[in-house]
């Protein structure tokens, strides 16, 4: 499969290579990264907003608690305060001793708690007692009075804490319940926490300001509708425009809400006078998401602009590759057909300015010696030297993918899987590689080159296996200046490192020699890898004495071909290896 599609992408024309390049490196990337930009970005802010709102009606439901908190703590002191009790049970033979306890005592308690607790509207203290005056806070328990919903309430539960409810203004309970509206909130406390002999009834009722309550539930956090609701599931108040909590009893389960909409909810629970009772706020997901609305248009100009900009430098980047190589193609196939002319053209500084160079070069050199010696003797001696050079060109061709797609795979997978400062490294070893690989018209380069090849690839292989791989390099002084063919044992190295380093689990080592001994090369290399059996260290040594041409074969035959062709038999190949025990291989070639 992977020949295959090594193949097809050779068929490719550069063009078309450059458009699947930009749409799986750049156009889809772009557009994928933005659009999951955008959802992680709608589900974070949602999640932050539902956060926020949360919080606004957790803090709905505590200012509206500690309000409520407040009239009960007052109703306690009024329930336990003693002197308060003796004036509200003592019968006065005249108005003057009511009032004169009333000025003593009563007024001043009564005052000293409405401009201290800023939501109580009013308190009042119902009583039976018929010898007190009614006014100032005192009322008569009338028969009205015992019609009312709070006062049926508290004869239904018939205990000592006290009761919170939506009532009606104290004006307004001498006229019928239809036509008035409960637009206050109250505690309700049956005063028996002494006993006396008369026993009189007596009952608190302090107000909420209504004002104090729509200040707390009109948070301007909350951009929706809010619900009081009690514990039977009635609406007792709300900021919804819709229902007229002052009058009707809703229930809240009754209303419709649109299919977009998101409710929060706080509950009271633990609290005797509102147990069971919540507070309901009602979004609408619109809201919520308004803000990552607003930014849709931002984010979708910065996707066209992070397409467009790329698509630009791409296009003008691939028009500088393609005209100067077809160019290059064109002059080519002039010289096919013995035409030598030359590029006529600016030159450049890059690869393919390099290439253009060394073409003119190559053509003013081939017709200089077309011109200069016999067509007879250069026709017998250039179709050898020439199809030993394209021979070798043909197996450097072969060489130079399969290991640059072997080094190219690493650091893609490595940086798919971590993200390395080591990767700037790699890249550049990798350029040196992939810049000698292009030098077509260097057959020879130093010993020192070659083992500067040979560190660049066992860095790109250590940057692969990490700990699992060290190498060790040795190289004679006397031999660093001594030519060589180019790349003849690097693929001895790619072998050890990829069939005998990698299957081992905790990996292993490579030893790397090149010594000179008097006219002779040596290049060894050990490893401690998987090993060879002895049929694939024959198979190795057949190719010695195969004759066969090479064809699209890689790696270690390709260079022993190689080997065949420029030395004939004056080079030696010697093999050792046991499976398990690892690999030894040594190389002598004539000094040049």
């Amino acid at each position: 499969m992977r020949v295959k599609l090594h193949l097809n992408l050779n068929n490719v024309r550069l063009r078309n290579k450059m458009l699947v390049l930009y749409i799986f490196s750049v156009f889809l990337p772009i557009v994928l990264t933005n659009v999951i930009f955008y959802n992680v970005t709608t589900v974070n802010v949602k999640n932050q907003r539902m956060k926020d709102f949360s919080r606004a009606v957790d803090q709905i439901n505590n200012e509206f608690r500690s309000e409520v908190e407040d009239a009960v703590t007052i109703s306690s002191v009024f329930y336990t305060d003693y002197n308060l009790n003796q004036i509200l049970e003592t019968d006065y033979q005249e108005p003057a001793e009511y009032i004169e306890a009333y000025d003593t005592y009563f007024r001043r308690i009564l005052n000293s708690y409405t401009p201290v607790y800023t939501s109580i509207q009013n308190i009042k203290i119902y009583v039976e007692n018929p010898t007190m005056l009614h006014s100032g806070g005192i009322g008569f328990l009338s028969d009205e009075i015992k019609q009312t919903d709070w006062y049926r309430l508290l004869q239904e539960k018939h205990n000592t804490y006290p009761i919170f409810i939506r009532t009606q203004q104290e004006d307004l309970y001498l006229k019928s319940e239809e036509n008035v509206s409960r637009n206050t909130f109250s505690i309700i406390r049956e005063m028996n926490y002494y006993e006396s002999k008369k026993q009189w009834k007596k009952f608190l009722k302090i107000d909420l300001k209504t004002s104090t309550i729509e200040q707390i539930f009109r948070n301007q956090n909350l951009q929706g509708s809010i619900y009081l609701v009690n514990d039977k599931g009635e609406i007792e108040f709300t900021t919804d425009p819709a229902v007229d909590w002052r009058k009707d009893s809703i229930r809240y389960d009754s209303l419709e809400f649109p299919s977009d909409a998101i409710a929060f909810q706080a509950e009271y629970n633990y609290v005797s006078y509102m147990d069971n009772w919540r507070i309901i706020a009602s979004i609408s997901e619109e809201e919520v998401l308004k803000e990552v609305r607003q930014s849709r248009e931002f984010v979708f100009v910065l996707a066209c602009l992070n397409i467009f900009i790329p698509t630009l430098i791409i296009l003008w980047i691939t028009r500088s590759l393609n005209v100067r190589l077809v160019e290059i193609l064109k002059h080519m196939k002039k010289v096919k057909n013995q035409h030598f002319d030359t590029i006529k053209q600016e030159e450049y500084s890059d690869e393919i300015g390099q290439l253009t160079s060394e073409f003119n070069r190559m053509t003013v050199q081939v017709k200089s010696l077309i011109d200069d010696v016999y067509i007879a003797d250069i026709q017998t001696k250039s179709l050898e030297l020439e199809r030993r050079k394209a021979q070798l060109n043909a197996l450097q061709s072969q060489i130079n993918p399969h290991f640059l797609f072997n080094a190219l795979e690493t650091i893609r997978m490595r940086s798919l899987i971590k993200d390395e400062t080591e990767t700037a490294k790699i890249i550049q070893n990798m350029a040196k590689i992939f810049r000698n690989s292009l030098t077509w018209g260097k057959d020879r380069v130093m010993v020192s080159e070659e083992v500067e090849f040979i560190v660049c690839f066992l860095e790109i292989q250590k940057y692969r296996f990490e700990d699992r791989m060290e190498y060790h390099i040795h190289i004679d002084p006397s031999a660093k200046q001594c030519m060589m063919p180019k790349m003849m044992f690097l693929p001895f190295v790619e072998n050890a490192s990829i069939h005998g380093i990698e299957p081992l689990r905790n990996g292993g080592k490579i030893e790397v020699r090149v010594e000179r001994e008097e006219d002779e090369l040596i290049f060894s290399i050990r490893d401690n890898g998987i090993g060879m059996d002895e049929e694939k260290v024959k198979q190795f040594y057949g190719y010695l004495e195969s004759e066969e041409e090479i064809g699209e074969r890689i790696g270690v035959q390709n260079v022993i071909y190689r080997l065949k062709l420029i030395y004939g038999g004056r080079f030696q190949l010697l093999i050792e290896s046991m499976p398990g025990e690892g690999t030894f291989i040594r190389v002598r070639v004539p000094v040049e």
